[in-house]
């Protein structure tokens, strides 16, 4: 039986690429007619333009997001014995890529508003042992660059940045990527920046981390045949960061289309404010680059209705939906041998249950959104899908 495609998807590529997809195929031929397939000509010009964007010096492209945070990691002097500090609630990609480098990560709560890692707990999370803090940009919005770099320097703490959802995201003046020592981008393709394959990137100011990321994704070696480090093989393809040329400069237009939708949400879903709906709350104003708009369907009032039901309600009317994160790291079962158990996360397990992404994508219309959120009344309105108080 076919499938019916539907009426809105949870992100739709399509009104990106038709624009510019001429130029992405001038983009492929020119690395065809070169012929420099690894290492090429537009990996180098990609990673001079994006790390200019992000207010730093030196970019290197990796093979995907999760290499990014171990080999900068690794670049900046983590290693075994060290301590990480990262947030419970983040894709597991944080969490593996600080057990890559050797160290040991030491999760810690988030802020019930934000998401974002609570750098209070963070803080009582210290110990002598602690190398370094990474904060996850979570859903484009950026971690407070000034209350990041106080505890940073408190502690004597390196700040790497998990960046990548954040994409041109800026908060008191600084810009994703540029708060601390490094930082670690991913350019999977439903990323705000996007390559049609996996692509990664660390951005850094100093230039022994990037030479040092160089080789380590280049089997260790700085040279042909000459291996100084334990590397291994993680190179953006010269195909992927030659679309990524033609995508960059479209970028903060394509914000500006995310930061217009979250507000039409923004505007729609506050008079189901009393119903138990609460969007995440945005700290960091035009900043924040809504990678996905996330809301609370909240689970402690008598009249919230269900997340399942509603997700499921939406997917009957061809609205898809995602829930980012169903699981926080401590809790997947991959990672049991850290030694944490349900309920020592309490503020991101609850968030897990709560949180519904809705539909977000440069080029979906305003009639989209309204649609969306009429879904949602609907659904509200509808008894059964309304949770009964005890």
């Amino acid at each position: 039986m076919q499938s019916v495609s539907p009426s809105i998807p949870f992100v739709d590529l399509a009104p990106l690429h038709q624009p510019i997809q001429s130029q992405i195929e001038q983009a492929i031929q020119g690395v065809l007619q070169r012929g420099d397939y690894v290492m090429g000509q537009s990996v180098l010009e990609f990673e001079q333009a994006f790390s200019k964007a992000c207010s730093v010096s030196h970019g290197v492209g990796v093979a995907c997001g999760t290499d990014a945070i171990a080999l900068g990691l690794q670049a900046c002097g983590i290693a075994q014995g060290d301590e990480v500090l990262l947030p419970a609630n983040t894709f597991v990609a944080t969490l593996i890529g600080v057990l890559r480098c050797g160290a040991t990560p030491v999760l810690v709560d988030c802020d019930p508003k934000t998401a974002l890692i609570d750098l209070a707990a963070a803080e009582r999370a210290i110990t002598p042992r602690t190398r370094a803090i990474v904060p996850v940009h979570l859903y484009g919005q950026m971690v407070s660059p000034s209350l990041l770099r106080d505890l940073a320097h408190t502690y004597e703490l390196i700040i790497f940045e998990d960046a990548a959802q954040a994409h041109l995201a800026e908060r008191e003046g600084v810009r994703a990527g540029a708060i601390g020592l490094a930082a670690a981008f991913s350019f999977y393709p439903s990323k705000n920046l996007g390559a049609l394959g996996d692509g990664g990137m660390v951005v850094t100011k100093d230039e022994a981390i990037a030479h040092k990321v160089r080789t380590l994704r280049n089997y260790g070696a700085p040279r042909k045949y000459f291996h100084t480090e334990f590397g291994t093989n993680s190179r953006l393809d010269s195909i992927q960061a030659a679309i990524l040329n033609v995508k960059l400069p479209h970028l903060k237009s394509w914000n500006r289309d995310r930061a217009q939708i979250a507000e039409q949400y923004n505007a729609l879903l506050k008079p189901l404010l009393s119903r138990g709906l609460m969007p995440i709350s945005n700290l960091s104003g035009k900043g924040h680059v809504y990678h996905l708009y996330v809301m609370r369907v909240m689970q402690d009032q008598a009249e919230s209705i269900d997340r399942e039901t509603l997700q499921n309600r939406l997917e009957a009317q061809g609205i898809q939906t995602g829930i980012h994160y169903p699981l926080p790291c401590h809790l997947q079962p991959a990672f049991k041998h850290l030694g944490y158990r349900e309920g020592a996360f309490p503020v991101a397990e609850n968030l897990c249950k709560e949180i519904l992404s809705l539909p977000m994508y440069p080029g979906m219309s305003e009639a989209q959104v309204i649609q969306v959120v009429g879904a949602i009344e609907e659904s509200l309105a509808t008894p059964a899908a309304v949770k009964m108080s005890a």
